[in-house]
């Protein structure tokens, strides 16, 4: 069940940008302590509340229980993780070079760190209510940087925007955090606005190729361009090679199906085109499992007219073929679905046959030679994934150069769906799966909230407290190169 939303006129974004700049010092100001325990009481406010929560985003979503559950869960603890990120200080990227006026010229002392950028807009996906919406990664990012957040509300899921933001906003002010901290604001034109407002200093998206493009072009387009971190559009490749499937061919192809269709196809990492070897017999394992694969409802009106449309555009191609259909859906709902084509189609019509198409469906592409396989894999666009299943036998160093150029992500074992929030983690990829080089999940992901700044022959009593010599005693920093650690 979809509402309505409403849309947030100019004044009333005008006053919630200029309560968000009010805020944005005192969030810079902010110790790591202070500033932990604002992001672990909106995370401890978003549990108290999981039930509401849930049931909301379960009508509006139809995402089911379960899954909403978790998703909760890794939105509150990515809150809890930028909490330690902020602890930890290592972010800051403290530096110092102290001066020395025997050097030619003259070394000023100098002393750099990361500062928050300031109020920052953040755009709430729909494949995602939780993680990547109103308190999701993005936010969790940007506040962790020590800068407020104004998000605009998705259409397919208002309501639970709605409500998120209430009760994050007043753990935040109830925590000691200033209002302003977190808002939202409704409505496509709104959101056009607020990327072009001149107290946003940058902005983070999650969607579709078009909507990002035409925001990142926004904000680009500004008196003052501000960055635009967008997350558009995948197909994520996958590269079987065909000691592989003679190896485990059964479980990659259960494998492969359970990826495509989890979600009902609906994740960004979804495995949407899959180079088999030719005359290997993968096709008929994957159509084995995909004749039992349930398809579901999917999450918009727009995205459930757009499925068929994006598998017709598909089917049009004179290579494409259809290998298996899952179980049949229900009125409205999405049946999987599994194509083929071969590896020559794919070099020629890129354009065509590597759209991304949102939903339960993977292409199979069919290749006999290395070389068939090295000029496709070319004609694929940046992902934020690509999985390589090969046997010890197998040279693919090549095939290996060409998908770490291509994703952000490159996988051994497994399918790409499910993303780790950790330290390490890197989601994002070349254009078009995403605008910039930083990842949107785990750690790392703080860095597009900063700017750096140095301070040359400051005053002790002037810098800030944890470029200070005492501060930095239990801070990681380097200092005239030499890194050091506590």
């Amino acid at each position: 069940m979809t509402t309505a939303l409403t849309t947030t006129s100019t004044a009333e974004l005008d006053a919630l940008a200029a309560a968000a700049a009010a805020a944005a010092p005192v969030w810079r100001a902010a110790d790591a302590a202070t500033r932990a325990s604002w992001l672990r009481a909106a995370a401890d406010a978003l549990d108290a509340h999981v039930d509401e929560l849930v049931a909301i985003a379960d009508e509006e979503t139809r995402l089911g229980e379960t899954r909403l559950r978790g998703e909760v869960g890794r939105t509150t603890g990515q809150l809890r993780l930028f909490a330690t990120v902020v602890e930890e200080g290592s972010y800051l990227e403290l530096t110092v070079d102290d001066a020395d006026p025997s050097l030619t010229p003259p070394r000023p002392e100098l002393r750099r760190m990361l500062v928050g950028v300031g109020p920052v807009a953040v755009f709430s996906a729909s494949n995602f209510p939780f993680a990547f919406s109103v308190a999701g990664g993005d936010t969790a990012s940007a506040l962790a940087a020590g800068n407020p957040v104004i998000v605009k509300a998705h259409s397919g899921h208002p309501r639970l925007s709605e409500r998120t933001s209430a009760i994050v906003a007043a753990a935040l002010v109830a925590a000691g955090a200033p209002g302003g901290s977190l808002a939202l604001v409704e409505g496509r034109e709104a959101g056009n606005a607020l990327v072009q407002h001149p107290l946003i200093q940058a902005a983070g998206f999650t969607g579709s190729l078009g909507g990002g493009r035409a925001l990142f072009d926004l904000a680009s387009g500004r008196p003052d361009p501000i960055p635009f971190y967008g997350e558009l559009g995948s197909v994520n490749p996958v590269v079987i090679t065909a000691a592989a499937v003679a190896a485990r061919g059964e479980a990659l192809a259960q494998g492969l199906v359970g990826s495509f269709t989890l979600g009902v196809g609906q994740f960004c990492t979804k495995p949407g085109v899959v180079f088999v070897p030719a005359d290997a017999g993968f096709e008929s394992l994957v159509a084995g499992f995909a004749a039992g694969a349930a398809g579901g409802p999917l999450l918009t009106d727009r995205i459930t007219e757009a499925f068929p449309a994006g598998i017709e555009h598909l089917e049009a191609d004179p290579s494409v073929s259809v290998v298996a259909q899952g179980l049949p859906a229900e009125a409205g709902a999405a049946q999987p679905i599994v194509l083929m084509t071969d590896a020559a189609a794919v070099a020629a019509r890129p354009e065509t046959l590597l759209e991304e198409c949102f939903g339960p469906v993977t292409l199979l592409v069919r290749y006999s030679s290395d070389e068939e396989l090295h000029a496709a894999l070319e004609a694929v666009p940046g992902s934020l994934t690509a999985t390589l299943h090969s046997e010890p036998s197998d040279e693919v160093g090549d095939v290996l150069e060409v998908l770490t150029r291509k994703a952000g992500r490159v996988l051994f074992a497994g399918w790409p769906t499910g993303v780790a929030v950790t330290w390490s983690q890197q989601h994002g990829g070349p254009w078009p799966a995403t605008t910039s080089l930083h990842t949107s999940v785990g750690a790392t992901a703080i860095r597009r909230f900063l700017r750096p700044v140095v301070f040359q022959d400051a005053p002790e009593q002037l810098l800030p407290e944890v470029l200070r010599d005492a501060a930095l005693a239990s801070l990681p920093h380097r200092r005239n190169g030499v890194l050091r650690v506590p």
